[in-house]
């Protein structure tokens, strides 16, 4: 028997507990055109449970190009690395911002595989950034 998608009870804590950004990229989904998602970070076709600890908050971007992935590759180091893990990692750790607050740098293999692979750069989320930060409203603006 397949494993049951998210309940709405779940999918509302998901949601509160990455105070309604992309656990990935960061973008708010308050500013979004489009809908968020539960997103099992390890994929039911690789055994993941539904169940909060494998459970992020997505965009749907991120949620897109991670798809059933669970590693990619880090340019730097020319291997696989394993991508990030909301649950199990900080991202701060992995992650910073350039200095205008508008590209995600990876700091680390999973980072760099983090952010190649989910394309946390993309071309929407790099304005939608430019656009926050202007007024104020950019999630992690100091």
């Amino acid at each position: 028997m397949p494993e049951p998608r998210s309940t709405t009870q779940q999918k509302l804590a998901v949601k509160e507990r990455a105070g309604n950004i992309c656990e990935y990229c960061r973008s708010p989904a308050s500013y979004s055109t489009q809908p968020y998602a539960v997103e099992h970070i390890i994929p039911l076709s690789r055994g993941g449970k539904t169940n909060l600890s494998n459970l992020a908050w997505s965009c749907q971007g991120c949620n897109g190009h991670k798809f059933t992935a669970t590693q990619g590759y880090d340019r730097s180091t020319k291997q696989i690395a394993d991508l990030f893990h909301p649950r199990r990692q900080e991202w701060s750790e992995h992650f910073t911002w350039n200095e205008d607050f508008t590209f995600v740098l990876g700091l680390t293999p999973t980072g760099r595989a983090t952010v190649e692979t989910l394309e946390l750069n993309r071309e929407g989320c790099v304005n939608l950034r430019q656009l926050l930060y202007l007024c104020g409203k950019h999630p992690l603006r100091p």
